[in-house]
């Protein structure tokens, strides 16, 4: 694989699972240094970058807690020297219940998480990025962050509230050298999806049948789309929530 990132160093919140883990382990095999972040103490991630000859260190971090936040940047800073990507990926996605049954404490906690965690990651990797004059942001959005679904409104608001600030900080960066994006995937088979369905064939057939596609999607496909993003063959791109869902909004 072509390292394209070699000397690049990215951030990868949420990287102990799912697309996270997939999108850090994506960076290292295209030559970057990788900050595995998350709130889960999980080697798997950068053990497997290791032993395939990459470079990368665990930092544990709650999102929304604006000092692990803070040490996550210095850290980075610290260990690399520099930060060149930030793939703002952690997120919950609550307890389901409708509007008037949502408890104020899951409300609270999914938008701590969704929406106050990925601005704080940028509050802290911005000021570097601007000082290298240089950076790509990523955030984890949804396709809930395009249109609605019923049952989950604190994560659905999480994630269109996501997407509108990712629009904001876009255009203040634009001229100086920092481009922001954000993915929104559909239906894709991690442990999120795994706890909807509780790993039963009946129920993963009827997300994959709400699919256009007619099946899930894969971390490694998001993982190849923010890495793309990050990439000098996406440098005219910035301020869109890119749909990553196999035609879920289409429909």
């Amino acid at each position: 694989m072509e390292k394209i990132f070699h000397n690049k160093v990215a951030i990868v919140t949420g990287g102990s699972f799912g697309i996270g883990r997939a999108t850090a382990i994506l960076f290292a095999q295209k030559g970057a240094k990788v900050i595995v972040a998350d709130v889960v103490e999980d080697q798997e991630t950068v053990d497997t970058i290791r032993k395939n000859g990459g470079e990368a260190a665990f930092v544990k971090c709650d999102v929304s807690e604006e000092r692990d936040v803070r040490q996550m940047v210095e850290k980075t800073i610290s260990i690399y020297g520099q930060l060149d990507f930030a793939f703002n990926n952690a997120g919950i996605e609550g307890l389901s219940a409708i509007t008037h049954e949502c408890s104020v404490d899951n409300w609270d906690k999914v938008m701590s998480v969704n929406l106050r965690g990925a601005w704080l990651c940028m509050k802290y990797e911005i000021p570097h990025m601007l000082k290298q004059k240089h950076g790509v942001i990523i955030n984890t959005a949804s396709v809930a962050g395009l249109v609605g679904f019923q049952g989950i409104p604190a994560y659905v608001a999480s994630k269109h509230a996501l997407n509108g600030l990712t629009k904001a900080a876009a255009l203040e960066y634009a001229k100086l050298g920092i481009r922001i994006n954000s993915v929104c995937p559909g239906i894709i088979k991690t442990p999120m999806i795994d706890r909807f369905t509780g790993n039963k064939k009946e129920l993963e057939k009827q997300f994959e049948d709400q699919e256009p596609v007619g099946r899930m999607g894969e971390p490694s496909e998001v993982a190849e789309t923010v890495c793309w993003l990050c990439s000098e063959t996406a440098s005219f791109v910035t301020g869109t929530n890119l749909p990553v869902d196999g035609g879920w909004v289409a429909q």
